[in-house]
């Protein structure tokens, strides 16, 4: 067991299906899965943890930043997102979707086609950002003309292989059957 793997917890997850808005399809099939203080992060660079456990579990991380103040979502890919400073609330699913907010220590994994926007952060919020081995991102608004294209891609992408916390042994292929 590698030191980033040490500091996984094993918390309930919390799974939330979203149904289309009629601008943002969201993914009536795949729920958006949180994992709530999941990882125990350290004082130095706590980026590199979730850097290295979504690597190692297939989910190349790709990105460090924050969440688009705007509605968006992907069509090609899923991704994970691990908070690891500040804390941020967001709107998953579109205008009338949920809020949350999340901190330090959790993942969340939104399926392709899921809706997603910060409205608010503190001004440390840092979250690392992945995408699944041999899929990549593209970046819908919910535009009337760039839908029906949109819902084929989200219809092909496929069920990773890994949870991107826990590996093979992680909840997310038994929430996303």
């Amino acid at each position: 067991m590698s030191d980033y793997e040490a500091r996984v917890r094993s918390v309930p997850v919390e799974a939330q299906r979203l149904e289309d808005d009629g601008a943002i399809p969201n993914n009536a099939e795949l729920p958006l899965l949180v994992y709530r203080q999941a990882v125990d992060l350290p004082r130095q660079d706590p980026a590199a943890v979730f850097e290295a456990l979504f690597t190692a579990n297939g989910w190349p991380a790709a990105w460090r930043n924050g969440i688009h103040p705007f509605h968006h979502y992907h069509s090609t890919a899923h991704e994970a997102l691990g908070v690891f400073s500040g804390r941020a609330t967001a709107c998953f699913g579109g205008e009338h979707g949920v809020r949350m907010t999340v901190s330090a220590g959790d993942v969340i994994i939104i399926p392709a086609g899921v809706g997603h926007k910060g409205l608010e952060a503190s001004p440390d919020l840092g979250i690392v950002g992945a995408y699944p081995a041999g899929t990549g991102p593209d970046l819908c608004r919910g535009l009337e003309e760039e839908r029906p294209a949109c819902l084929r891609a989200i219809a092909r992408v496929a069920v990773p292989e890994q949870d991107p916390l826990y590996g093979d042994r992680g909840p997310l292929r038994e929430h996303w059957r």
